[in-house]
């Protein structure tokens, strides 16, 4: 079993906040989602007490209400209060919910120039759908997977605010030298957007496993070969990130998920597009300008051929 906590000091050790650009503001999540992240660890503290803490914040309530009553949960007893809710979900899963939920809220403030915020956060969901299933093929946790997915990215569109220039210059690359988001951010700032988001998950109080998802996140195909990680939710969180996206983040992303397809006998690529597709309209009803995962599987094999 994976120690997260020794994984994030090893690989994050002490690091400074000096990483960041001089006018960067690490954001503050709303109150109730950083007391519940605390709270839910202390086992004096059940569904009532935890309850009472998401009922400060009237916008987490209501959406944790919608969660649990949705047909996506498929619960048969529908919960009217944030105590029955957690009780029907459980702690583990209504704190990955919440922290979600929290981190889109804070980052909902940021008027990016680069990201719609709209299309990336549904770029994030489809990740994390995805991500849940590699997780259930792993016999990983798919809570966790699904969590860490929909937070791997989750600092671009400030990083991409502050540092505007030198993103609009990778993206000029990928045309004639394609190479990766992490290697450039490396190379020319000294870090990148995965150890800069740990970071500040970490000040958030985080727990230690979703922090090291989103740390391992651009590790690929190489984390199935390691004997500590192959099995777990960092492992999906990986794959899902091969995922294209707007900021061509991996080159040849989608060829190494076809690679995968062939290399593992349980990993159809293109069923669980589909299955992701279905399930993101469920929970997403505004994705109208979102190409669907099947159609640009589809359009990937075409170019394969």
């Amino acid at each position: 079993m994976v120690d997260w906590s020794q994984l994030r000091e090893e690989i994050l050790g002490e690091q400074s906040k000096s990483i960041f650009p001089p006018s960067f503001r690490i954001p503050v999540l709303p109150t109730a989602v950083t007391e519940f992240a605390q709270k839910s660890k202390d086992p004096n503290y059940g569904p009532k007490e935890l309850g009472k803490i998401v009922e400060r914040d009237s916008g987490l309530t209501c959406e944790l209400l919608k969660l649990v009553n949705s047909s996506a949960i498929g619960l048969r007893t529908k919960a009217s209060s944030s105590k029955q809710a957690i009780a029907l979900l459980g702690v583990k899963q209504t704190r990955n919910f919440l922290l979600t939920s929290g981190v889109q809220k804070t980052m909902q403030s940021v008027k990016s120039k680069l990201i719609n915020f709209r299309s990336f956060w549904t770029q994030n969901l489809e990740r994390g759908l995805f991500a849940s299933k590699v997780a259930k093929l792993l016999g990983a946790d798919t809570d966790l997977a699904y969590a860490g997915a929909m937070l791997q990215d989750f600092l671009l569109p400030m990083l991409t605010n502050e540092k505007y220039a030198e993103y609009i210059a990778f993206l000029t690359l990928q045309s004639t030298s394609p190479c990766g988001l992490v290697d450039y951010e490396q190379k020319k700032f000294g870090w990148n957007h995965c150890r800069a988001a740990a970071h500040i998950m970490t000040a958030w109080n985080f727990p230690d496993d979703i922090i090291c998802c989103v740390l391992l996140h651009h590790r690929g195909l190489k984390i199935l070969a390691d004997e500590n990680l192959s099995k777990t939710a960092s492992a999906a969180v990986a794959v899902s990130a091969l995922i294209p996206c707007p900021m061509q983040q991996t080159p040849g992303g989608m060829e190494q998920l076809f690679k995968l397809d062939g290399l593992w006998k349980g990993f159809n690529l293109l069923e669980m597009a589909k299955q992701v597709d279905i399930e993101l309209k469920e929970i997403e009803q505004r994705t109208s300008n979102h190409i669907s995962l099947e159609k640009r599987c589809e359009k990937q094999m075409l170019t394969r051929s």
